[in-house]
């Protein structure tokens, strides 16, 4: 049974969130000082503007993620999970949640972008039911994908 729980993120979790998102993405970043006070100071904002989840285990930040709602589609702006967290069903579980999350809120497309070079990631995305859409920007890494959501149908006992 998982110890760690998903829940929303309130404003003062940004500096945990900035950790785990920089032992996600820059684990070998040489000036993690200067990384950590920007990255508080964006997910302090995102916190605000957006719908943040975070990934909780013993009270200690392992995971989150950012939806934020478009006209016509929800966008994943960015999901994470430490390293030392990975492999434990936690990405999977914030995926499964983003979905639920804008079913709820009326959309019938989930949205993200991703860097070419995160196989893993994209694998992971297409074993969850994403299809590519686009590749390029950003000089031809990224990729973008989307998934069509169809509401969850409760079988009756």
């Amino acid at each position: 049974m998982a110890n760690w729980k998903l829940r929303r993120a309130n404003p003062q979790d940004a500096p945990a969130l900035a950790l785990c998102v920089n032992a996600a993405y820059y684990p070998d970043f040489s000036l993690i000082g200067r990384l950590i006070s920007i990255l508080e100071a964006y997910y302090a904002e995102q916190i605000t503007l957006y719908q943040v989840w975070v990934a909780v285990d013993k009270e200690e930040i392992i995971g989150g993620m950012v939806l934020v709602p478009k006209e016509y589609h929800m966008l994943l702006a960015n999901i994470v999970v430490r390293p030392d967290h990975q492999g434990k069903g936690i990405g999977r579980a914030l995926l499964e949640l983003a979905d639920d999350e804008a079913l709820s809120q009326g959309y019938q497309e989930i949205h993200l972008y991703t860097d070419k070079a995160m196989t893993e990631n994209i694998d992971m995305y297409r074993r969850s039911g994403w299809t590519e859409i686009q590749s390029g920007g950003q000089r031809g890494r990224r990729i973008f994908m989307r998934k069509c959501l169809q509401p969850h149908v409760k079988s009756r006992q």
